[in-house]
Parts: structure tokens; sequence; C-alpha cells
């Protein structure tokens, strides 16, 4: 299946006006003006999608690009090999049975600002197995499916639930208007997906009940105060990530854990403190948050042991992007690091349990050549049961992790282009004969690349190393099994080009 890749992204400025929306005049720190809707500027990216060489270390090989979607952020399915891929002038449906060689199934035409992080949601009902999808709207959001509800979605926080039960026909199935941002939004439980909570903003977060998919609804999070109000425990937040039963908060002041057992009721156990929000004891500033935490992964949660050393094994380590993306030296501009988490106490006796162990730039990873003038910070990335994390760095390309030793983060590996800005990285989860994901990672990885659509890479991994899920060894896992040769091409790489991003975060 294909088409026009901007046939929609091209109209998006008109329709925009039409609707009586325009884009934010200032950058996210108000410093000047903001390119980032300028249809000349939006017209130019694929030019460049597939005519750069790219550079590959040797245990990273290219197995194909798919340039139809200028990526922003995806999810795959549980029950069934589908990859869906947000863009900024779609969401796309992937048939990755096949995983070397995803094929596009279905499109639902949706202009959106941001969608940073998409969830999927499935649940099975007396007429088989329902999926959806979560998408966050901080700005504006239309689509052909639902004209009615697009019509006043515009300079809103909301809520959009998208029914991918049928691959081939997508289609918006609800909208929700909330009372705190909706940049990024959570499935607590990502089968299900009965609760969501979403980024937030200086006032807190809001906590959406998703039982019923027709008609979402926001819970109230203070009962004496009129009318519905959000949950005030967790404020400044950018993404929530979810692991055996805990809610891992990252934004503004750091990182914060909370139980979720309760998904109506979290309660705070932990947060990383004044060096979460880049201070030293005294006052001077750590390097760990120059902007943001961004977003999250807690290995082997379930495992945690209080007190212990770091090791993934204890599942006391937690790794955390810090994005700065407007710093364009890769030498600050935003770090991949892992924290310790000490302990889980509660209440005050838990502010500051969770300390930083290292964290690597952009400029530490290797010797390729680094992009000038454009951005080079962390972004989303996914981890490995093989203790390799898979991070987008904008222009710095899809970089590999060894996080097996948390206190000496190293590369691994790295996939970089000449013009690339990659956003997000996926391990694609290794699916059972019945189809089913079984929890464990591939080693074929998807990288969402606003300028060249869809990467995907097999990447030869730590075959015969100690578990860092605790007790034994570890060995490879296959997924599939490729005779296609990489394409790593050695070159002089052109500095990478800068392209500037949208005001992201509303308080």
């Amino acid at each position: 299946m294909s088409r026009p890749p901007l046939a929609v992204a091209l109209l998006a400025p008109a329709l925009l006006i039409a609707l009586g929306v325009t884009a934010p005049a200032a950058a996210h720190d108000g410093s000047g003006p903001d390119a980032r809707l300028d249809p000349a500027r939006i017209a130019s990216l694929p030019g460049a999608s597939t005519s750069a060489l790219g550079l590959m270390s040797d245990n990273v090989q290219h197995l194909a690009n798919s340039p139809d979607v200028l990526g922003i952020s995806g999810c795959f399915s549980k029950s069934a090999p589908y990859f869906y891929l947000s863009g900024l002038d779609t969401i796309s449906v992937f048939d990755v049975s096949d995983a070397a060689n995803p094929e596009l199934v279905g499109v639902l035409d949706n202009i959106v600002f941001e969608n940073e992080a998409m969830n999927c949601g499935e649940r099975r009902t007396k007429d088989g197995v329902e999926r959806f999808v979560l998408v966050g709207n901080n700005l504006y959001d239309y689509s052909s499916s639902d004209p009615e509800g697009s019509a006043g979605s515009t300079l809103e926080d909301e809520l959009v639930v998208v029914d991918v039960t049928d691959p081939t026909d997508p289609h918006v199935r609800s909208r929700l208007t909330t009372t705190t941002g909706d940049h990024t939004v959570a499935c607590i439980l990502e089968t299900a997906c009965d609760y969501a909570y979403s980024s937030g903003g200086s006032t807190g977060f809001s906590i959406v009940d998703l039982r019923d998919l027709d008609a979402p609804r926001e819970l109230d999070g203070d009962a004496v105060t009129a009318g519905v109000q959000p949950l005030s425990i967790a404020t400044g937040g950018h993404k929530w990530n979810f692991a055996a039963g805990y809610g891992i908060h990252t934004g503004r002041t750091g990182t914060r854990i909370l139980d979720v057992t309760d998904p109506r009721d979290p309660q705070l156990l932990a947060s990383s403190g004044a060096a979460g929000r880049g201070d030293n004891p005294d006052g001077s500033a750590n390097g760990y948050n120059d902007f943001i935490h961004h977003n999250s992964f807690w290995p082997n949660a379930e495992n945690f042991v209080a007190g212990a050393a770091p090791a993934l094994a204890n599942g006391n380590v937690l790794l955390v992007t810090e994005e700065d993306y407007e710093d364009v030296n890769c030498e600050t501009a935003g770090s991949f690091q892992a924290w310790h988490v000490q302990g889980l106490p509660g209440g005050d006796a838990g502010e500051g349990a969770i300390v930083p162990l290292d964290k690597v730039e952009l400029a530490d990873l290797g010797t390729f050549p680094l992009p000038v003038g454009g951005f080079c910070s962390s972004h989303w990335f996914d981890y490995h049961q093989s203790g390799i994390a898979a991070v987008g760095f904008y222009g710095g390309g899809t970089q590999f992790i060894d996080v097996r030793d948390p206190q000496q983060l190293t590369s691994y590996g790295h996939a970089v282009w000449g013009a690339s800005e990659v956003w997000d990285t996926y391990w694609v989860p290794v699916y059972n004969k019945n189809e089913v994901a079984t929890g464990k990672r591939s080693d074929i990885a998807y990288s969402v690349d606003l300028v060249r659509g869809l990467d995907v890479y097999q990447v030869d991994l730590p075959t015969s190393r100690t578990s860092t899920e605790g007790g034994g060894l570890l060995g490879q896992v296959n997924a599939v099994s490729l005779q296609t040769p990489g394409l790593a091409l050695g070159f002089g790489l052109v500095a990478a080009m800068g392209l500037r991003r949208l005001q992201r975060r509303r308080s």
C-alpha cells in the first residue's frame, strides 16, 4: 500500500488557517520565531529521505527504509504483529509479520500536533480482540474520519481514541478534552488500558477512565473543589512509563516513582530530588537535567531489591533520557542516563531516593561526525533484554548503548545518516507461532525518522553474557533469520540538518 508522502501534510497550513489556528509565534523558550509548520520546510524534508548515505557500525545492518511517513511516534500490538506509526499527517498501520520488511496496510489521514508518544491498547470482547491507539493532541488534530469532532480540536488538550481493530481501516472513535496537557498520554496497562495518565503540567495531570472507549471521561482529582480537577501529586510532567505496578513520571523537575496498583489513587514512593532537578549538593549544576527528564524504562522492576548494589538483575536501575534539544552542542545537548533506585520508602523519606549513576552525551559515543548546528539530544529509546538500549538522538541518528554496567555506559553501535532526525527507536517484539508478543525483543530495530521515514536495522546483539534479568545466561533472541546484507557504507558524513521543533510543552 502506498500514498503520496505529503498529500495531506502539505494541506495542513491552509487547513489550520481555515480552522482559525496559527502556529505559535515563538520557540519553546520564547527566543524567536519557529518555522516548524512552514509549508516550504515541511515540503523539503522528504528530499533527503533516501539520497544520503548511511554510516553503520560493523554490528549494525540497514535492511530497509519506508519513506512514506514522516514519523513521530509508534507502538506495537501485543496480540498481533502490527506496528502503528503516527506522523505529521497520518496514522499508518504496518504488518510486521516479516519484521525485516514491514508492509503498509492501512492509513488514517490525521493532521496532529504532536502525539509524541502513541500508546496501544487492546481488549478481548465477545466479538474478538478490539485494538486501539491513543493520540495526544496538544494543539490541533484533524481527520476526515471525524470531521465534526475535528472542528473543535484546536488549541485544546485532547485525548483521541483511534480504532485499529481492522488494520486496513483505522478511524477516530472518540475524543475527550482534558484539564491538563496531553503532549503525551500513557496507558497504565498496555493491554486493557482501562486508565491512562496525561503528561500534565504545572497544576498536575489527568486520569482518564477508558473503560468505555466510546465515552472516555476524566476523573476528578479533588472532590472538595467544584468541577473536574487534575491530580496534583506530580507536576511539570512530560511522560509516564509503567512497570510492575509502578508509574515512572519524568519531566521538568526530574523523575518520580509512584505506586499505581490503584490507578485512580496513585501514591508517591520516591523521587530524584535535587539531583533530578540538575543540582549538586552545593547548588552547582550537575548536568543531569538542563531542561527535562524526557522518558524512562525500568528493566526488571518486578525484581526490585531495596538497598542492593545497582544492577539490572536487581531491578533497581532506572534508564532515563534527558532532553535539551535547543542546545546544539553535542557534548551537552541531552544525555542518556542510568539512575539507582535505592529504595521506595514513600512520603518525605522518598525525596532523593533515586540517585544518578552515569550519563553519556552523543559526543561520548563514537568517532562518527557530529551534527553541526542541529539537534543532537537524546530522545525516545527502547530497552532490549540483552542489556542494549536503542536510542534516538535526532541528527545524531540511532545509537545503541550498552547498559549492562549501569555505572559505565558505553557505545555498542550506531547508525547515522547525512540528513536525518531520529525521534524514536524501537526493538520489534518477538511474536510466537500464534502471532502473540512473548514479552521479549528481537534483534530487529525500527527507527522513526522525521526526515527519512521508517528505517529497519538488524543488530548483532550479545549472545552469551550474564543475564540482565537475573539467574543464568541469556542468549540472543532472533525473531527473524536474515540473509540480507547490510548497507554499512563508510563516507565523509555531511553535517546533519537541524530541524526546529514547534512549541512542545505548555505548562
